[in-house]
C-alpha cells in the first residue's frame, strides 16, 4: 500500500519557521497501531491522515507517541494541501474530528479554520509546575487539558529554560505560557510558548489549540475580540485569533516543504 505524503510549515509564510506538520492522504483507515507507526516515523509533533467522508474529510492527529483531540497547525497544514495540491474545487472544507466538524477556509493567503474555545479557570498552581517552569507566573488557569501560566513580561516567557521531566510528571497535558508582546512595532498582542513532553513533544513549535484557550483570555483582558499572536519558539510563528462566543476563529498561512509517497 502507497499513500501521498505532505509535509508543510504552518502558521508562517517562510520555510523553515512555524510548525512542521506530516499530512497522509488515505482512502480508508487502516488499524490505529499502523497509524500511530507512521507518526512515529515522521517524529514530526503531529502528523495528521484524512479520508475522504463526502462532502468532507474525516481526519485524526497523531503525535510521535499518542493520538490527540485537536491540532491547530496539522489542520492548516490538511487544509492547504487540498487547496493547493489535491485540487479541492471549493474555497471551504468541513473536517470531521473527534472535536466536532471543524470548518475551514481559504481566504486569500490566509486559512481560516473555526475551532471551539477550551475553557480556562483560575486555579492554584501545583508546585510541580513552579519547578517546571523555574519562573512565578502572576496567575495559572487551567482547561480540562492544560495549564496556562500567565506572566507580566514577555522577558519571562522569552528567557525560560523549562524542566521537562517534572512537567510531564503533572496532571495535564500541555503547559502554556503567555505574556503580552512587548512594546514595539508589529502589532502583536500577546505571545506564548507550549511544552507537551507527556506527549512526546517538549516544545511545539507554533499550536493553534492553545489559542483556544489564549484567546478568550487576552480578548477578556485587552477588551479587543480581535487580537495578533506570535508564538515565540525557536521556528516561530503567527496566529490572528478572533473570540467569538463559543467559538475561537484562527487564520494563518502555510508553505510546503515536502511532497513525496510512503510505503506502508
Amino acid at each position: 500500500m502507497k499513500a501521498a505524503l505532505f509535509q508543510v510549515d504552518a502558521f508562517t509564510r517562510q520555510r523553515f519557521a512555524g510548525n512542521p506538520a506530516a499530512v497522509v492522504a488515505l482512502s480508508g483507515w487502516p488499524p490505529d497501531a499502523l497509524l500511530q507507526a507512521i507518526a512515529t516515523e515522521n517524529n514530526l509533533s503531529e502528523t495528521a491522515f484524512f479520508v475522504p467522508t463526502p462532502p468532507g474529510f474525516a481526519l485524526r492527529w497523531f503525535t510521535p507517541s499518542c493520538e490527540v483531540d485537536l491540532c491547530g497547525h496539522a489542520t492548516l497544514a490538511c487544509a492547504h494541501v487540498l487547496f493547493q495540491h489535491l485540487g479541492w474545487p471549493d474555497t471551504q472544507v468541513v473536517f470531521h474530528t473527534r472535536s466536532g466538524d471543524l470548518a475551514v477556509m481559504q481566504h486569500d493567503e490566509r486559512i481560516v479554520m473555526d475551532f471551539p474555545v477550551k475553557r480556562a479557570t483560575p486555579c492554584v498552581p501545583p508546585p510541580g509546575l513552579m519547578v517546571g517552569l523555574g519562573a512565578q507566573p502572576a496567575e495559572v488557569w487551567a482547561t480540562a487539558r492544560d495549564y496556562l501560566a500567565i506572566y507580566d513580561d514577555a522577558r519571562s516567557v522569552l528567557a525560560m529554560r523549562p524542566d521537562y521531566v517534572a512537567l510531564a510528571r503533572l496532571d495535564r497535558v500541555g503547559i502554556i505560557v503567555s505574556a503580552p508582546a512587548p512594546a514595539g512595532p508589529g502589532g502583536i498582542d500577546f505571545i506564548s510558548r507550549f511544552f507537551a513532553p507527556r506527549l512526546g513533544v517538549p516544545e511545539d513549535p507554533v499550536t493553534g489549540s492553545a489559542h483556544c484557550a489564549l484567546a478568550p483570555y487576552w480578548a477578556e483582558r485587552l477588551g479587543k475580540s480581535v487580537l495578533s499572536s506570535r508564538q515565540v519558539s525557536a521556528r516561530g510563528g503567527d496566529i490572528q485569533c478572533e473570540w467569538r462566543g463559543d467559538r475561537v476563529v484562527l487564520s494563518g498561512q502555510a508553505v510546503t516543504f515536502l511532497t513525496g509517497e510512503i510505503e506502508i
